[in-house]
């Protein structure tokens, strides 16, 4: 799936669960480029093809299963070198680490879940590193709209900032094997960076990423955990796709499904969030990092 369009879809699929308002999502919408009449139809489009649910979503906990404030305290604004300068990002050193991870953000930038899952990865014993691929834009913090601010740059420069981000992880965690976690968007450009030729990386866990166009992974070395949800038919009518182009070129992966969840459920601040999809998705995710990273 083009990056435009699956962000063009986050913002319709934002507006049919009454995150944003049509007006706002409509100027979203605008500031990547649609045409008040092509922006209409984006949000009509979507609103005909997303059914209503059959139950409400689950509401979100009181509070996420791990504490929050200390993974986020392990965390440090850091800057580094990037594919067109300065790059920023948030970095967790674990104490006796066990590999170290690029965790990708969402399309809404480096924000403070992310930062909290970088530092609860720490915690968990995995030196853990989130790039801002917003950095080329002046930041998260500085972007009007982080949606459209990502989809002003192309997919290559987001790929060549994510390398940027592995190289920064190696030199910081210096023979640690390296993996990699994105969310969303995030996922997306997880898969997008195993298809871009042969990286470091040992294990990769895109999570409810839409796939590439005509995806090859070739040279992807990286043993790959697919998580998915049950309720997100946009993103999983890419999963036979990418099981047969990972099979094509040999590498290990799996694929989970989590019953009953929709898109975003690990996100513990947003509205979709799945406590118990969340709690079992970061349980396998640890387990396929300790069996791949060591």
């Amino acid at each position: 799936m083009a990056l435009r369009s699956y962000l063009a879809t986050e913002i319709a699929l934002d507006h049919v669960d009454g995150l944003l308002t049509r007006r706002e999502a409509l100027q979203r919408l605008g500031l990547l480029g649609f045409t008040a009449v092509a922006a209409s139809g984006v949000l009509s489009a979507c609103a005909d093809a997303t059914p209503a649910p059959a139950a409400p979503s689950p509401a979100p906990a009181a509070t996420p299963d791990y504490d929050v404030a200390a993974a986020t305290a392990r965390t440090e604004a850091i800057t580094f070198p990037g594919g067109s300068g300065s790059m920023s990002g948030a970095f967790a050193a674990a104490q006796s680490p066990k590999g170290a991870v690029l965790v990708v953000h969402e399309n809404r930038g480096l924000t403070d879940h992310i930062r909290a899952v970088t530092g609860r990865l720490a915690g968990d014993g995995y030196t853990a590193l989130a790039p801002d691929l917003l950095s080329r834009a002046g930041g998260t913090a500085g972007a009007p709209d982080a949606t459209a601010a990502l989809g002003a740059i192309s997919e290559a420069d987001l790929v060549a900032d994510l390398r940027s981000g592995l190289a920064e992880l190696g030199r910081r965690a210096s023979g640690a094997t390296l993996g990699a976690v994105g969310f969303c968007f995030g996922g997306g450009m997880v898969w997008q960076l195993l298809n871009s030729g042969p990286t470091e990386l040992a294990a990769a866990a895109p999570f409810y990423g839409p796939a590439p166009d005509s995806p090859a992974f070739t040279g992807a070395k990286a043993a790959v955990l697919g998580i998915f949800a049950e309720q997100d038919d946009r993103v999983n009518a890419g999963r036979d796709t990418l099981d047969r182009a990972l099979t094509a070129a040999g590498v290990t992966h799996e694929f989970v499904t989590e019953p009953g969840a929709g898109h975003a459920f690990f996100n513990d601040t947003g509205q979709r969030y799945n406590p118990t999809a969340a709690t079992d998705a970061y349980r396998r995710l640890l387990a396929w990092f300790g069996t791949h990273l060591g």
